[in-house]
């Protein structure tokens, strides 16, 4: 089987740590996202994974060979000479996606989820069509678009727009399944899959949905890569530690705190409920931590405290200093002592010495 992953430009929603890194190689959980991706698609059988990039790929080749060796996996980048939307890319891979009648997959780069690919296989094989959609049920679905289905029935009828009035609760997931026939239907250029291409595909009875258990975020954005780390950190709960992705790291069901086994922590600190705590970070003592995640080599002084924020890598947070309010530090930011942060970003090699009281770019 074949994969696409709709990997875009320059991950301008995640900056600042976007400007270090590519947006698939910023950790999520102490791995790549894309590793999460990429071990769930090997496990439902793909052998093929083609990365739609629309600028120059190469910080990301390396990492990327080792994976392919690692998990016998060949990932090819399909590079756009202009942005082709979320359908174009398909059409600009035809040769690897159409090489043979096997279904290929196809997602967003910033989905994280409990990735259902094999369950999605067997029901896409099973009803025969065209595509699957796989969808997941909101809360408010009047800022969506909504996938509407017949009563009892998973072929998708049509779809509506961000509804004022009910007609359901289930959105796109960004994540598709699809027969080869459908690159007959997308042309080279920039075209919209969700607006040029399903709703046709749905008139022709050719599209069905497949609702996703467990938790989804897009975590494209730093609140969203939050709220994104709680929910996976509470699917982890209720894994046994052999399930675990690196069963070496210390996991704390009840806190639902995640710690690199290089990461060294000091005396009577509290930490939780939902961090994740990197590759050798230094935590001082009597740090407070709440709903954060520290990167690799981040460096906690005695008595700080991080709340609702992400501490990119090699960046140091001072003593009795405070961030909150999804304040997001980029590579190598220093944080003076007694300095308070709230719902700063703050660009990458920069020093905070006076407080940031209300949400602002630092540069």
């Amino acid at each position: 089987m074949k994969a696409l992953i709709l990997v875009g430009g320059f991950g301008t929603r995640l900056r600042p740590l976007t400007l270090t890194k590519p947006k698939p190689l910023v950790e999520f959980a102490n791995r790549p996202m894309i590793l999460h991706q990429i071990e769930a698609l090997v496990k439902a059988g793909v052998t093929d994974i083609v990365l739609a990039v629309n600028y120059r790929p190469e910080v990301m080749v390396s990492v990327l060979q080792r994976y392919e060796k690692e998990y016998g996996v060949t990932i090819t980048f399909s590079v756009e000479s202009e942005p082709l939307g979320t359908a174009g890319p398909l059409a600009l891979a035809k040769d690897i996606l159409a090489k043979d009648d096997s279904p290929f997959f196809v997602l967003n780069s910033d989905v994280i989820c409990d990735f259902p690919f094999e369950a999605l296989r067997d029901f896409h094989v099973q009803h025969g069509q065209e595509g699957t959609i796989v969808v997941t049920k909101v809360e408010e679905p009047s800022k969506y678009g909504v996938v509407v289905t017949k009563p009892g029935a998973t072929m998708i009828d049509r779809f509506v727009e961000k509804p004022v009035e009910f007609v359901g609760n289930r959105i796109n997931a960004g994540i598709y399944i699809f027969n080869p026939d459908i690159l007959t239907r997308i042309p080279l250029r920039p075209t919209s899959i969700e607006k040029e291409i399903f709703p046709v595909m749905a008139s022709d009875c050719n599209l069905h949905c497949f609702d996703l258990e467990g938790f989804w975020m897009d975590v494209g954005q730093p609140k969203d890569f939050l709220t994104g780390t709680c929910l996976y950190l509470a699917s982890v709960a209720k894994r046994s530690p052999e399930q675990l992705a690196s069963p070496s790291e210390s996991y704390v069901h009840g806190g639902h705190v995640l710690v690199h086994p290089t990461a060294t922590i000091g005396k009577d600190c509290k930490i939780g409920p939902n961090v994740v705590i990197g590759p050798n970070v230094v935590i001082g003592d009597g740090v407070r931590l709440q709903r954060c995640v520290l990167l690799d080599s981040v460096r906690v002084k005695d008595f700080a405290w991080v709340r609702n924020s992400i501490v990119g890598w090699n960046s140091s947070v001072g003593r009795w200093s405070r961030l909150e309010g999804v304040t997001v530090l980029g590579d190598d930011v220093s944080v003076s002592d007694e300095i308070y942060v709230n719902g700063g970003s703050v660009l990458p090699h920069k020093t905070i010495s006076a407080n940031v009281t209300e949400p602002k770019i630092i540069m």
